[in-house]
């Protein structure tokens, strides 16, 4: 399933939803992470003051990646007909 994140409260949400679905805690991702549970626990709340590197760690850990698209639709693409 697809996440459009487009404010950093979407993105703190998302963070955590993914998180559940890998029935981890704070302090799990954070070991695996190599941090404390406390910066795991400020990322988390946080991800925008998070540096870039920390967010693609933490993304990696979970299993997800980012993908960037043209949120406009492409001038020859034509629109579905019903």
């Amino acid at each position: 399933m697809d996440h459009v994140i487009r404010t950093a409260e979407q993105l703190k949400t998302t963070i955590k939803a993914f998180r559940k679905a890998k029935k981890l805690s704070q302090k799990e991702l954070a070991a695996r992470m190599g941090v404390t549970q406390q910066a795991q626990s400020a990322l988390e709340a946080q991800p925008q003051a998070a540096s870039f590197e920390r967010l693609m760690q933490l993304l990696s850990v979970l299993e997800v990646e980012i993908t960037l698209r043209d949120k406009r639709p492409a001038k020859n693409q034509q629109q579905a007909e019903w």
